[in-house]
């Protein structure tokens, strides 16, 4: 399947195109940005939604950027957005451990800044309540191993995501669920998944994003389930992890755009 305009598959929730009203919720990685590289023409994109009178909400399945970290990527894109505009997989990870807990982490800076927001105590050792893993290029053989012990002792396993992949200009790495399949598989216990598709995310963004009208993704596997969670039709974009030849999923998106630029362009009529 070659896709070089908008094409319009099939608005098994709801018609399409919708009005330009309520919420879009859209992901970051593969649909704002590339490792934050802004994709060609989301400044102009996001623009048009909310001159439309359309809330534009951004949940990401990476926790490995701070809150500071997500807003700058913004601005490097010509986004701007308030803190109650971002769902972070950190932030839903965060809310699944009681106040006064404590968790070791395989994860970076984001998840480690969610959980002490939360009131739950970051500990570099065994034991520990709760094990959470996310997306991080920095952890090593020892710290698998100290995440199954304390696993293996009776702690939680959480896990941010389980996306097996992460885009990046130059292809696909390991992702947050690659890592997380790691320590599932080192210590044997199944995880608990915070981010899209699962339901503390969809809960989240159900009590914070308003009236959703459109999910906005580049993987159906998480961006598409999410959507059916939600009863809201799903956009599919070609500029992250599904390219043109790869299988839309079932069932298939409402859309299919090149990127979100040509999405926004062809729902508005620009």
């Amino acid at each position: 399947m070659t896709v070089t305009n908008v094409r319009r598959v099939s608005a098994p929730l709801t018609s399409w195109p919708p009005a330009p009203s309520g919420t879009w919720v859209i992901d970051l990685d593969g649909v704002i940005w590339l490792m934050g590289q802004p994709i060609e023409g989301v400044e102009q994109a996001i623009a048009a939604l909310r001159g439309a009178g359309v809330r534009t909400f951004f949940a990401t399945n990476n926790s490995a950027s701070t809150r500071a970290e997500l807003h700058k990527r913004l601005g490097q894109c010509g986004i701007t957005a308030t803190d109650d505009d971002i769902l972070s997989s950190a932030d839903v990870a965060a809310g699944l451990l009681p106040v006064g807990s404590s968790a070791l982490l395989v994860a970076d800076d984001g998840v480690r800044e969610a959980l002490r927001s939360r009131g739950v105590n970051v500990v570099t050792e065994p034991p520990a309540d709760a094990v959470v893993v996310g997306w991080t290029r920095t952890f090593t053989h020892d710290d698998v191993a100290a995440a199954a012990d304390a696993i293996r002792a009776g702690a939680r396993l959480i896990g941010t995501n389980e996306d097996p992949t992460y885009p990046t200009p130059d292809g696909l790495l390991p992702g947050g669920g690659s890592i997380l399949a790691m320590v599932a598989t080192a210590s044997g216990a199944t995880p608990e998944v915070a981010g899209k598709p699962h339901a503390p995310t969809a809960s989240a963004i159900a009590a914070r994003a308003g009236d959703v009208r459109v999910m906005v993704g580049d993987r159906p596997s998480t961006d598409g389930a999410l959507a059916t969670q939600l009863s809201v039709p799903f956009a599919l974009v070609l500029s992250g992890v599904t390219g043109p030849g790869d299988d839309p999923g079932t069932p298939p998106p409402a859309t299919i755009a090149p990127d979100l630029a040509a999405l926004v362009r062809d729902v508005l009529g620009l």
